[in-house]
């Protein structure tokens, strides 16, 4: 006899394994069918509706496990580190490899799941990254003639430019890590070449 606590984790179990066959799949064939990423997890196609009422449903979801790593990411990036511009820095890199392993899932999202709507649910990265920017204006690492928030905005829009860019092949995956964040640097205002010097020193560690 199954009991209510085995069967809810054996209904969590498959809702991971769905998610994860669904990354891949899509990732593989971006037209790929419900029916196709049921038959790569092993269930039936009526399992896969039952956590997912719709395709739409399952790449929001997966964009939402996005969003949650990128806030895990930002916050083990910058731990620890006194100076707001390498913990900027170092939170862009860790940032990137989450960002960099669901890139392609974004040209998938639903209507519904708008760029505005992926802005509005990093609310906690936001906060934390305008702060780090202050500060650096504040020391004068940074300048602009833009205030932090709006700064912040801007340096936002040159990570979702760099995805596209990937995504379109006009920058190599291998390289836009570091290009974004030396980019994201220049933008607010640091010299080139202290921005490179940054970068190789966080590397080398």
């Amino acid at each position: 006899m199954t009991t209510p606590h085995a069967s809810g984790l054996r209904a969590l179990a498959n809702r991971r394994r769905i998610l994860d066959v669904a990354h891949a799949e899509l990732l593989r064939a971006p037209d790929a069918s419900m029916n196709q990423i049921a038959r790569a997890a092993g269930v039936a196609r009526r399992t896969v509706y039952g956590h997912f009422p719709s395709r739409d449903t399952l790449v929001a979801a997966l964009i939402g496990e996005a969003i949650e790593s990128v806030e895990q990411a930002h916050v083990v990036g910058r731990e620890g580190v006194a100076d707001p511009v390498e913990a900027l820095a170092r939170s862009l890199l860790a940032v990137w490899q989450v960002v960099d392993r669901y890139r392609l899932l974004l040209a998938l999202a639903p209507q519904s799941l708008t760029m505005k709507g992926i802005r509005d649910r990093l609310g906690v990265v936001h906060e934390a990254g305008t702060r780090l920017i202050q500060r650096a204006l504040d020391e004068g690492t940074f300048t602009s003639p833009l205030p932090a928030q709006g700064l912040r905005y801007v340096l936002e829009g040159v990570l979702f430019s760099v995805m596209e860019a990937t995504n379109s092949g006009h920058v190599r995956p291998e390289e836009a890590g570091r290009a974004t964040t030396v980019t994201f640097l220049c933008a607010a205002g640091m010299p080139h070449h202290r921005a490179v010097e940054l970068l190789a020193r966080i590397l080398d560690r």
